[in-house]
């Protein structure tokens, strides 16, 4: 089935979803049915999609993965999703693998958040420790702080990382997993942009407690039945793999011989992991086309039932240096005018974005854990900006659109970041040398 086909579908099955929602009473008011952007039903032309598989193979290089799924969707040109390299090192890639989605649960667990508010359930004022006990110290941190990334926290993953991955078949509770990152120096709230997975785990807690639901049944009600998501879930905290379906194996590498650096040629295999590693912060599992379909939902504020307040209203800078461009809030990440989220989970990279207007939307996921500097989010932009400037198709016109970087400069950051030896190009031999000498005189 064609990727724009697969959506009309999951639109008709997640307007039946939200009817019955309404129907049941299950919910005081259900989401209204999503349209994305009218999708060309073409692929992308040729040299786009060449462009596009070539930087996603180089950050598979420079990341140590042996595979990667991706999705790249413009609405005025066309569509390509295609899986790369192999699950296990001999399995090929398909595009219906599932995989963790890392840090984009943020997202799904802010628009709980907000499902909530619209509902009058909570308040996004609320102070979090009218709901979680033992947190005495963040009196003055609300809800949305949380949400926003603005609560002043730090993060966990400093320390438990090593732990996650050599026993990823640990079973965490969420106050446990925060409270390293509670542990650390923080600010004031309000006053930056942190990026701490300790709010996330805390703000999920906060969410089960004000609505006596689990996590699960709060993302399923308020995220993904509304999308008709079906393959996408906030699975259980016992360790398994990200589907009983077909699954893209993770991995991380190894530190190398003497510890230098790392181990590029033994992947140790993580598939198998409990998502209460990264809970309401990153333990949600997906495939491409589901990802795709809920980042451009996102991007529009689709599941909201009240336009006010408004969820990207007001961001932060994403960093102390950041372009005026990067900023951050309501669980997201903003470049420019897109919308989304990257980051990590147990043996998986994952990033994506969409943008609101024209429905430009990039999703990608390496099989590799091993990445502090980015690279997954450098990929994304890559993709974003080649596929901005892709001709429109017979009939379609493109839109006067525009990103604030370009795949040039992300290419030089991936090269220069790369964890893994990247293959050299091969240098060009004049024409005139390795000729055999002539035994004309």
């Amino acid at each position: 089935m064609h990727a724009s086909s697969s959506r009309r579908a999951r639109r008709a099955a997640a307007a039946a979803v939200a009817l019955a929602l309404l129907l049941s009473g299950c919910t005081a008011e259900a989401a209204p049915a999503f349209t994305p952007k009218a999708q060309t039903e073409a692929d992308l032309p040729a040299d786009v999609q060449g462009q596009l598989q070539g930087v996603v193979e180089k950050a598979m290089a420079a990341t140590g993965s042996s595979g990667a799924i991706v999705g790249v969707w413009v609405p005025w040109s066309g569509t390509w999703v295609a899986g790369l390299g192999t699950s296990d090192g001999s399995t090929p890639v398909t595009t219906d693998m599932a995989f963790r989605i890392g840090d984009v649960t943020r997202l799904m667990t802010c628009d709980v958040l907000y499902a909530l508010a619209d509902r009058e359930i909570v308040s996004l004022d609320d102070p979090v420790t009218k709901y979680v006990n033992g947190v005495a110290d963040l009196t003055s941190v609300s809800l949305l702080d949380l949400c926003n990334g603005a609560a002043g926290l730090g993060s966990s993953e400093p320390t438990l990382r090593p732990g996650w991955l050599t026993n990823p078949n640990r079973v965490w509770s969420a106050k446990e997993e925060a409270s390293y990152g509670l542990e650390r120096a923080r600010v004031a709230p309000g006053t930056e942009y942190r990026d701490s997975d300790a709010g996330y785990l805390i703000l999920g807690e906060a969410l089960e407690r004000a609505t006596d639901k689990s996590a699960a049944e709060l993302i399923r009600t308020y995220v993904t039945a509304p999308l008709g998501l079906d393959d996408t879930q906030l699975p259980s905290r016992a360790p398994a793999a990200p589907s009983t379906g077909p699954v893209l194996n993770g991995t991380y590498l190894p530190p190398g011989p003497e510890g230098a650096g790392l181990d590029c040629t033994a992947p140790i295999d993580v598939t198998v992991s409990s998502s209460s590693i990264g809970f309401t912060d990153s333990g949600v599992v997906s495939t491409i086309d589901d990802l795709g379909l809920y980042l451009q939902a996102e991007a529009a504020q689709a599941l909201r039932i009240k336009d006010k307040p408004a969820r990207f209203g007001s961001p932060l800078p994403a960093a102390a240096d950041a372009p005026s461009w990067y900023q951050a809030t309501g669980g997201a990440f903003l470049l420019g005018t897109m919308i989304g989220q990257h980051g990590w989970a147990p043996g998986y990279l994952t990033a994506g974005y969409s943008d609101p207007e024209t429905g430009l939307t990039v999703a990608v996921v390496l099989n590799n854990a091993n990445d502090m500097n980015g690279l997954v989010d450098l990929l994304a932009r890559q993709l974003a900006a080649i596929a901005s400037k892709a001709p429109a198709a017979d009939g379609a016109t493109a839109p006067e659109f525009a990103l604030p970087f370009t795949a040039e400069q992300y290419d030089e950051l991936i090269t220069a970041n790369a964890v893994c030896p990247l293959p050299q190009p091969e240098a060009e031999v004049p024409a005139d040398e390795g000729e055999p000498a002539s035994d004309e005189g």
